[in-house]
């Protein structure tokens, strides 16, 4: 069965985006935390324009090309410009999670209004690879119902002090087991599994 994971780059303090994130500005005052997808002479065997360094390209390309579909939460759907109306994924499909109604929803996106929901609708789109979780309310959502099986952080060498939080509150205490750490030329990667 597929696996539904989180890969998101993050500060040291916890924050996936800076001050004055919105729609069209989704990452705020910090672009910073996408830099090392571009400093590195390594090309990206998934995402066209990346060059990253050997050990993030790796790393990265690992995750991403594991990846069928994605699911993403309507606040950053909408901070992003709604993917053009395609997916954050070259490869994946898109489920947008909203409580709401969400505007612009194209034929290439589905959308859902529950995690569970989202989860089964990307399960099915994913054609047997696995799911990719896209924002801290998805992500806290799935770890509240017990359907993320691996964490990846692409911890940022930087301190934010505001912004978008990566994880919300949680109900109890999740165990992690890490899987793997990698140093990188302004990143380093953490992959951890969740504890069952």
């Amino acid at each position: 069965m597929s696996k539904v994971l989180a890969a998101l780059a993050v500060s040291v303090d916890g924050y996936i985006t800076g001050r004055g994130s919105g729609p069209d500005h989704g990452l705020g005052d910090a672009p910073m935390l996408f830099d090392w997808y571009f400093d590195g002479d390594t090309p990206s065997q998934a995402f066209d324009g990346f060059r990253l360094s050997a050990p993030s390209a790796r790393v990265f390309d690992a995750a991403a090309t594991r990846v069928g579909a994605v699911i993403a939460g309507h606040k950053t759907y909408d901070d992003s410009g709604h993917f053009g109306g395609n997916s954050p994924h070259p490869n994946a499909h898109l489920v947008v999670l909203s409580h709401g109604p969400v505007a612009e929803i194209s034929d290439r996106q589905t959308l859902a209004h529950t995690i569970e929901d989202a989860v089964e609708a990307a399960r099915k789109l994913a054609g047997g690879k696995d799911i990719g979780l896209m924002g801290g309310g998805v992500v806290t959502s799935a770890l509240r119902a017990g359907l993320v099986d691996e964490i990846i952080l692409h911890q940022v060498p930087i301190l934010l002090g505001a912004g978008r939080p990566f994880f919300q509150e949680l109900p109890e205490h999740i165990r992690l087991n890490l899987v793997e750490a990698v140093p990188a030329p302004g990143v380093t990667h953490l992959h951890y599994e969740i504890v069952r």
